[in-house]
């Protein structure tokens, strides 16, 4: 009976796990895909991407501690209005202005909870003096697109659960 009780309570825990981790990279996945836009100067996609990623943060996030909770409660609003500032402007350099400040939030919240599936990247552009978050450690510059492809360099990783 008490092994059974045992295996029931770690049953509990890995699905309160993995719901914590669906909530987060959900939007860790969106704002992925808004870099991924960028990287590919593509403002239109952009626009879209940055819709995503304000509904994946208007998403409760499931199964968080109470300091976890906290941390995403004090960057939530920052994000969404990052990502909304994207999703309204058609320009591309808007967009990258917009996205300095949504990555800088984006890292603090992904590198405070510690819940993202796979490592992330932090990516610096020494021309931008900006960073990035990435899910590669090739270097895929959001800010410059093809003009500045490669520019940067990995300057810190998120580890994956």
């Amino acid at each position: 009976m008490k092994k059974l009780l045992s295996t029931l309570v770690l049953l509990i825990v890995v699905v309160a796990a993995q719901a914590q981790n669906a909530g987060i990279d959900k939007i860790a996945d969106a704002y992925l895909a808004v870099k991924d836009a960028l990287v590919a100067s593509n403002a239109t996609l952009a626009k879209s991407r940055a819709k995503d990623l304000s509904n994946a943060l208007k998403a409760p996030a499931k199964g968080l501690q109470p300091a976890q909770q906290k941390l995403l409660s004090t960057y939530a609003g920052k994000l969404k209005a990052g990502s909304l500032r994207i999703s309204q402007t058609n320009s591309i350099d808007s967009q990258r202005t917009q996205f300095e400040d949504l990555s800088k939030n984006m890292y603090s919240l992904l590198s405070g909870l510690k819940l993202n599936k796979a490592p992330l990247y932090q990516q610096y552009c020494p021309m931008k003096k900006a960073s990035w978050l990435s899910k590669d450690e090739d270097i895929r510059n959001p800010y410059y697109g093809d003009d500045m492809l490669e520019c940067g360099k990995v300057t810190a990783t998120i580890k994956g659960k």
